[in-house]
């Protein structure tokens, strides 16, 4: 890509939506961290440790996330961890980003709920006065545990609300799709909207699309994180159209994670030209090989798209914020 087409993407304003704050760990992080809080590794150094992000499915690399997560005691780690990604995406032209973090793959280790939020929610603000970067907190649920452990991780969290109300503002679901349909936590959904919390929730990248509708239909979410399956549905397209309901589509993931098996095939250029509010993330992206500006050229390239098409996805990031934003900021 030349550099005039770097730097039109570099300048478009732009938000993230869809970040797991976790997968922001890079490798060198990782080992810092590490022999701050003396916690082992099965891995010699740190280029051992990038050589295993090669994953064959979503479990492959699950299954290194949390491993990597283990470093992450203190709520200095967690500022750290937060701060580095703040710094790396102010250089990218973001403007807004919406953090997802996991409390359960930590809490399950013995770190209380409130030094996660802390460390994260002090880079946050600190994040808005030096970039002028607004940004939110989505706590979100792991599928694969029970919804009783979710309501646990709910009830854990809602002293904390007060203190972090300019900040914590949504709820997700994220970890494995299968056999970890949506509605499997309908009940603790219906709660997180009963007190006023915005709702997203992963479905259809590894699930089918009938997980789209579900969570459309029995969880009540405003955005779907991934959707890329929902091509299997005509209708469900449809809805989504018609709707406009944003889905968060995250290019260098689904290529590292097999969902696509070529860049040049992915169906990102074609639910735009069907009217669907598509925006572009980074997921995990210490694991997936790019951040935001890198998965803009991953699909600018190999999909042909024109400084209109990537103009388009960039300003329909900005108006699928929370609502909260939308206000503030217009």
């Amino acid at each position: 890509m030349n550099t005039e087409r770097l730097e039109y993407l570099r300048k478009l304003p732009k938000a993230e939506l869809h970040l797991h704050i976790e997968g922001t760990l890079e490798p060198e992080l990782i080992f810092q961290l590490a022999q701050r809080n003396g916690v082992a590794l099965p891995y010699p150094s740190i280029q051992a440790l990038r050589d295993a992000y090669q994953f064959t499915d979503l479990q492959s690399f699950l299954d290194l996330y949390y491993a990597g997560a283990a470093v992450l005691i203190t709520e200095a780690d967690f500022y750290d961890m937060t701060m580095a990604y703040l710094a790396r995406i102010a250089q990218e032209g973001v403007v807004h980003t919406e953090i997802m973090f996991d409390p359960q793959t930590h809490t399950e280790r013995g770190v209380p709920i409130a030094t996660v939020f802390a460390g994260i929610a002090r880079a946050l603000r600190e994040g808005r006065e030096i970039w002028g970067m607004t940004s939110c907190m989505i706590m979100s649920f792991l599928r694969h545990l029970s919804e009783q452990a979710a309501f646990d991780t709910l009830e854990q969290a809602l002293p904390l609300r007060e203190q972090y109300r300019d900040l914590w503002l949504g709820i997700g679901l994220d970890s494995g799709e299968q056999g970890n349909p949506p509605e499997k936590f309908e009940r603790v959904y219906a709660r997180c909207r009963e007190l006023g919390f915005y709702l997203v929730a992963h479905a259809g990248e590894e699930g089918p699309a009938a997980y789209v509708s579900s969570a459309l239909d029995r969880l009540k979410v405003m955005r779907i994180d991934h959707g890329v399956r929902s091509e299997e549905d005509p209708l469900l397209l449809q809805t989504l159209a018609a709707r406009k309901i944003p889905l968060t589509v995250c290019p260098l993931s689904n290529l590292k994670l097999k969902v696509v098996d070529d860049m040049r095939e992915h169906n990102l250029k074609r639910l735009l030209d069907q009217g669907l509010c598509v925006t572009i993330n980074s997921d995990d992206p210490a694991y997936f090989g790019g951040y935001l500006l890198d998965n803009y050229m991953a699909v600018a390239e190999a999909l042909d798209l024109s400084d209109r098409e990537l103009a388009i996805l960039a300003e329909n990031s900005m108006q699928a914020r929370f609502p909260v934003f939308l206000t503030q900021t217009s």
